[in-house]
């Protein structure tokens, strides 16, 4: 009888790392709306399930650090704009950009990200910031830009409110991010050391457990 060939079991690696070699790099404006009844097949859900369309939104619950990674790469400088809303008073609106399209939590541990993570209300709504390959370390927290939250503010500096709609807008130009909320500067970072490269090139809307809405994303090239 014949042996078995090896070659299949060899070339398993080479074909997934061509597929992830196609993945198409944004050069023109994108959009999606998510006017329609499913993720669909350009988003990776790491999370098994819990992201799903619900009118005209993507919503994700329960999410526990596994995100929904969008299957095309980001500009290297990029602006980026999506609107957002939490259903819960622990705020918690985290966006995930230029990382590697498709890490998560696998045990509800420690999750590291591997891009920028800039978050709106973390840590039951008391504190914002935008990290780098982490965004739990106490010193990770304090030593990037950071904006804790006091509840008696009726600005942005109070935190997410429950059922509000907000707009992001982040601008990458090499290691300069600039982050605006509404229109309004809110956390702005300049990295010494700019993640680059095909393990950097993702973004992802990512959660722990509340209920989260993301509606009208738009990438395009920075000008």
């Amino acid at each position: 009888m014949a042996k078995p060939s090896l070659w299949p079991v060899l070339l398993l690696p080479l074909v997934a790392a061509a597929c992830k070699a196609k993945t198409p790099v944004i050069t023109e404006p994108f959009s999606d709306d998510f006017e329609r009844g499913e993720v669909g097949a350009s988003w990776l859900d790491t999370s098994g399930g819990n992201a799903r369309v619900t009118g005209g939104q993507v919503v994700l619950q329960e999410g526990r650090n596994r995100p929904l990674w969008l299957r095309k790469q980001l500009p290297p400088n990029a602006v980026v704009e999506v609107e957002m809303t939490s259903k819960s008073p622990d705020g918690d609106l985290k966006l995930e950009l230029y990382g590697d399209g498709e890490s998560f939590d696998p045990d509800q541990g420690t999750y590291y990200p591997t891009g920028y993570v800039f978050v709106f209300g973390g840590w039951q709504n008391s504190l914002s910031i935008i990290g780098k390959l982490g965004e739990h370390d106490d010193a990770v927290k304090v030593s990037r830009p950071h904006r804790r939250a006091d509840p008696t503010d009726g600005s942005l500096d109070g935190g997410v409110v429950p059922g509000r709609t907000y707009k992001f807008t982040i601008t990458r130009k090499g290691g300069q991010l600039d982050w605006k909320i509404d229109g309004q500067p809110f956390l702005s970072w300049t990295d010494p050391q700019p993640l680059a490269g095909d393990k950097h090139a993702y973004l992802a809307f990512t959660n722990w457990a509340v209920e989260v809405h993301a509606d009208n994303l738009r990438i395009a090239p920075a000008p």
